[in-house]
């Protein structure tokens, strides 16, 4: 199945005071986000230098298919996070770590 880079960031209703484990709602965000890497639909997932967005690489047939997963996320009704791009991703070095398959060599 294909590989999407995501970039999800920090929405209106994120306390810049408190960690992201103080944020509303962090219980619920946590088991959804531990199911959705038990499934595999959660590959890799961080914030980009700690800042406010987060990197999610995410396996799906298509981006409508993934950006309804993310919607399931407690977080995104609640304002604390939104979606700000879903992209394909074509992996070329490491892919078999990721368990995704390489590219076909050019003929």
């Amino acid at each position: 199945m294909p590989l999407f880079a995501v970039i999800r960031e920090e929405g209106p209703a994120w306390d810049r005071a408190k960690s992201r484990r103080k944020q509303a709602a962090w219980d619920a965000h946590a088991a959804y986000m531990d199911r959705g890497e038990a499934d595999g639909f959660f590959r890799l997932a961080g914030p980009l230098d700690g800042g406010p967005q987060v990197l999610l690489i995410v396996e799906g047939p298509d981006a409508a298919t993934i950006r309804g997963r993310l919607e399931e996320d407690p977080w995104t009704p609640l304002g604390l996070l939104r979606t700000v791009s879903i992209t394909p991703w074509t992996v070329l070095v490491g892919a078999r770590r990721l368990g995704a398959r390489p590219p076909p060599a050019p003929a």
